[in-house]
């Protein structure tokens, strides 16, 4: 009897919170679909694929899956550069590519990015995000690269203030302002989630006002469907394709598993399987491709929603691909009403929190290395494109790291051979980034005494740090059986009589660690 009773709290708590999922999602799906570029249905049909196929997989129990800002950059890219037929086979080949991850069991070694590169990542989009989205409050065309986007923003602002596109302005910058004080009013923010309360809002408004402002065009859900055919495959073979697809999955594949790490933080339930929730995210992606829709990746803001709604088990994230999928069926005209400069106010403010303000404060403090690699993962995105930004972000942290673990330290004692032999100890991680260093530690060295060079305290050295001590020995030792000195150095003589004459009374002498 009291699982009965338990069983149907849990129903009742989940079919609540895909009710509010729901109402988050919505206008999410059909904004990331007008930024991406493609008609607002798709970005419907991959949340109605995030609910009912990822939604039903194991892997993360809460989080929810759908279109997500974080990739609408690089969709919009993507779009513009192989046309809207190609951008099902890129999903696709990217779902397979998730797919043959998750069985390879590399999920876990997601978690093995550094933070500050996501972050990076994430506040690139978000900024780029915001600039094309700029464009859409005042219902004028954003042009391709970020670097474009920005420079225009003066000439954009110049002609709001002329009259063009004020209105919409206005419209936009209401939504943001809803969207921003929403949450405030608890009472009303339990019942309505903000993005939906701020597009409804400026539908309204603008429907009762008869706004001359740009609205959403429908095609209809069959008409936009787009399953990629044999000839949509032979473009995966070039270079650009081929880089977008590795983009799709890597970046949507990082998303997702961070997301699930951060879900998990926020409940006591069922912890994520990583790998079988790649798995899940590949399938997803597989069936959008397969319909020509929209990447999915998990995304926070409607997994804290399902989180703090109550949700319990797996069926919340269900329930709402339901609900979704019975909009689309029901009311699919009710898409033409919202005005286009109201969902670019949803995505500003979804941009904006992409933006770690507050994270890379505290990095700076911190870790300030950390906060170069966030700032430049960055900037690389705005200035170049997402994929090159992110292999940046992630060949800074490599060499961040290397720097950080080569600590070498030079330590020099008397042999007591009552030859001057000096014996050379090398110990720590000899890397080519400390090379420099090491070698004018090692020149410092009296030059009219031979060395026993020992690398046997190195716990690492790579090929050209073995290669230039080997060299520096042969030749040191060279010059001090050919007297020492190097033909009229006078200053050379006495730096090397300084040296010897620093050797402890004990005969040893140790460097710091460079």
């Amino acid at each position: 009897m009291l699982r009965r009773i338990t069983d149907r709290a849990a129903l009742r708590a989940d079919v609540t919170a895909s009710l509010v999922v729901f109402l988050v999602a919505l206008p999410l799906c059909v904004g990331v679909a007008v930024a991406s570029g493609v008609p607002a249905e798709l970005g419907l049909v991959t949340g109605i694929v995030g609910g009912l196929v990822a939604g039903a997989l194991p892997g993360s129990s809460l989080q929810v899956s759908g279109p997500a800002a974080g990739l609408t950059v690089l969709v919009y890219e993507a779009v513009q550069s192989y046309g809207l037929r190609a951008l099902g086979v890129l999903v696709l080949a990217a779902g397979l590519l998730q797919l043959a991850m998750g069985a390879l069991r590399l999920g876990r070694w997601f978690r093995a990015i550094s933070v500050a590169v996501v972050q990076g990542m994430l506040a690139g989009i978000g900024l780029v995000l915001i600039a094309g989205q700029v464009y859409a409050l005042a219902d004028a065309r954003a042009p391709g690269s970020g670097l474009a986007k920005l420079a225009g923003l003066p000439g954009l602002a110049g002609g709001v203030l002329g009259g063009d596109g004020a209105v919409a302005v206005l419209l936009g910058a209401g939504t943001v302002a809803v969207l921003v004080l929403w949450p405030k009013w608890r009472s009303a923010a339990r019942v309505l989630p903000a993005p939906l309360a701020a597009v409804g809002l400026a539908t309204a408004v603008t429907g009762v006002l008869g706004l001359p402002v740009a609205r959403v065009r429908v095609r209809g859900l069959l008409d936009v469907l787009r399953p990629p055919g044999a000839d949509d495959m032979a473009g995966l073979l070039s270079f650009g394709a081929a880089a977008t697809v590795v983009a799709f999955a890597l970046i949507a594949s990082a998303e997702s598993l961070f997301s699930a790490a951060a879900v998990d933080r926020l409940h006591d339930g069922p912890r994520t399987d990583y790998d079988r929730e790649l798995m899940a995210q590949g399938a997803g992606n597989t069936v959008c491709g397969a319909l020509g829709a929209l990447p999915m990746t998990a995304v926070i803001v409607r997994s804290s929603a399902n989180v703090s709604a109550g949700a319990r088990t797996k069926l919340a994230r269900v329930l709402h691909g339901v609900w979704l999928l019975l909009f689309v069926a029901v009311l699919p005209g009710a898409l033409g009403v919202i005005p286009v400069a109201a969902l670019a106010g949803v995505l500003v403010h979804a941009g904006w929190k992409l933006v770690p303000v507050r994270e890379f404060v505290r990095l700076w403090r911190e870790h300030r290395a950390e906060a170069v690699v966030l700032a430049v993962t960055a900037l690389a995105i705005v200035g170049v494109d997402m994929f090159a930004g992110v292999l940046i972000g992630l060949l800074l942290a490599v060499v961040k790291s290397a720097w950080e673990i080569s600590h070498v330290q030079v330590e020099t004692e008397d042999a007591g051979d009552g030859g001057g032999t000096l014996r050379v100890r090398v110990s720590g991680n000899a890397t080519f980034l400390r090379l420099p260093k090491l070698l004018d530690q090692l020149e410092a060295l009296p030059r009219d005494r031979p060395v026993e060079l020992s690398m046997a305290g190195l716990r690492h050295v790579d090929h050209a740090c073995g290669v230039a001590l080997a060299a520096w020995e042969e030749e040191h030792n060279a010059r001090a059986a050919a007297g020492g000195r190097s033909t009229g150095d006078a200053t050379a003589s006495a730096a090397a009589a300084d040296a010897a004459g620093s050797v402890s009374a004990t005969g040893s002498r140790a460097a710091g660690p460079s």
